[in-house]
């Protein structure tokens, strides 16, 4: 059994289970910060459910709005939340009151295993393990910016800020794709323009309002210049925070919404590897330690209930699963490397055999490693596509109806990869700040044979246009038109390249 100091807001049965799932947690390998569990009924889940698990967080119609959705679906029978747990550290999980004790048993499982991902997979490496106070300080200054210059505007610039939110690098943390700003130089210009003082009249000589003219000058002779940026910039969020003409209280709101989207980012990245780990350690932890004689039945029906697929719907948790088992079976089976790579013979293949039992430690190297993309171009495999049935489809218009595209590994793994790859969003980046001369910013859409929906590219041209106070411009692609440029100066408009 763990060491380590308890704290628990759990009636004595269930404080019992979780030190013992604790316990069989650690026992087949698992490693993770402390855990609590909090008790919720439905409403107060739903409520926290809205808020992304941080109920501290800042105030915003969309999290009301997302609180009903789950209300009504709650009380409509479509949907029941049996867990939730954040990556914090210690790491926070909320328990519905009304579950039955195997699902709470079930769930604590779970909880542990999603733990010991945040805790050791490399994505998660650079996240803030203590978001919870982050997000209560976030809370506490847009609440400061809402009674100091009215609801209205400062949710009006919310808004505008998380539906840009997606453009960011979710690369950045872990490479470097353009050479850092020289800030000592800045830093220097900055220090040349003040006016001497003395401490305690600083002030005084240089008030705030004049090193804020300072600061839009520099800016303003940052957006003459040309070649700016010297090299493309994804990471859009990042560049209207050191260029854009926002006011100090905007710059601290995007700065929050930018925080919280490095934040969630790798949960969307790994969501598919995340949560086949913790519905695999949660089945293997239940059905050889923690599951009795009377609970079966229950703990079948509901752990098939969160595997179950359905036409045209991928389910993270079955292909999560079903995929870390094929690569232990692999491994274990040595159903890898050039002699097997080279074998074309299908009985041969399937037989295959050198009992190496490797395939434990690999699961447990792939956890610490990959994230869904990666594991997807690594580990999916031709076998495992026909195992599970996978196939392509598409919408027929004159049936009204979608169907099966195809069945062909190449075309499933390039749809799946597809739909991965930066969440299936388009990468968009800065390439000119200063286009034609005119401090107007030109974006470029990196196009892969999707086209963007006009309405998100109007509403996103928009809400660049009112950080950026020029025109915005974005180059794509459009099949059967050929390159374009669309553009909004205060109304959209279109033309060829």
């Amino acid at each position: 059994m763990s060491k380590r100091v308890k704290t628990s807001l759990l009636p004595p049965e269930l404080a019992s289970w979780k030190e013992k799932i604790e316990g069989y947690a650690t026992e087949v390998g698992l490693t993770f910060p402390e855990v609590r569990f909090v008790m919720l009924d439905f409403d107060q889940m739903n409520k926290v459910a809205a808020y992304d698990g941080f109920p501290s967080r800042y105030p915003h119609w969309r999290f009301g709005m997302e609180y009903e959705r789950l209300r009504k679906s709650y009380a409509w029978g479509l949907h029941r939340i049996y867990e939730m747990v954040i990556n914090t550290d210690p790491c926070y999980a909320y328990l519905l009151t009304s579950n039955l004790t195997v699902d709470q048993k079930l769930v604590m499982a779970h909880v542990y295993a999603h733990a010991d991902f945040f805790h050791n997979n490399l994505w998660f490496s650079h996240t803030n393990r203590r978001m919870l106070d982050e997000m209560a300080n976030h809370g506490a200054r847009i609440q400061r910016y809402l009674e100091k210059f009215g609801v209205e505007p400062v949710e009006s610039f919310i808004d505008r800020c998380l539906s840009l939110d997606n453009l960011i690098d979710i690369h950045s943390p872990g490479v470097v794709r353009a050479p850092a700003r020289v800030a000592p130089a800045e830093s220097t210009t900055e220090q040349n323009e003040r006016l001497r003082s003395s401490g305690y009249m600083e002030s005084y000589i240089n008030p705030p309002d004049y090193l804020e003219a300072l600061r839009r000058r520099r800016q303003e002779e940052k957006h003459r210049e040309r070649n700016f940026p010297v090299t493309p910039q994804r990471d859009l969020l990042l560049f209207l925070l050191e260029n854009a003409p926002l006011e100090p209280w905007q710059q601290d709101v995007l700065a929050i919404v930018r925080e919280e989207a490095y934040y969630f980012a790798p949960q969307r990245q790994t969501k598919i590897l995340n949560e086949g780990w913790a519905s695999y350690f949660h089945s293997y932890i239940m059905t050889r330690y923690a599951l009795e004689t009377g609970e079966l039945i229950d703990y079948a029906d509901h752990h098939s209930g969160t595997l179950a697929t359905s036409p045209g719907r991928l389910n993270p948790y079955k292909v999560g699963i079903e995929l870390l088992r094929h690569i232990e079976d692999r491994w274990n089976r040595g159903a890898f490397g050039a002699e097997y790579e080279a074998c074309d013979d299908t009985k041969q293949r399937a037989n295959w055999d050198r009992q190496l039992g490797l395939g434990r430690e690999k699961i447990f190297e792939v956890r610490r490693i990959y994230n869904d993309v990666g594991v997807i171009d690594t580990f999916l495999t031709e076998e495992f596509a026909k195992e599970q049935k996978l196939f392509t489809y598409r919408y027929n218009p004159q049936a009204r109806a979608y169907e099966i595209d195809s069945r062909d590994f190449a075309d499933i793994k390039r749809q799946l990869l597809f739909s991965l790859t930066n969440f299936g969003e388009p990468i968009i980046e800065v390439v000119n700040a200063n286009y034609e001369n005119r401090g107007e910013l030109y974006l470029i859409h990196r196009w892969e044979g999707a086209d963007l929906r006009n309405d998100y590219l109007d509403a996103t041209l928009e809400n660049l246009h009112a950080l950026w106070s020029r025109p915005v411009h974005l180059e794509t692609n459009v099949q059967e038109k050929g390159r374009l440029l669309f553009s909004f100066d205060g109304r959209p408009h279109m033309r060829q390249l």
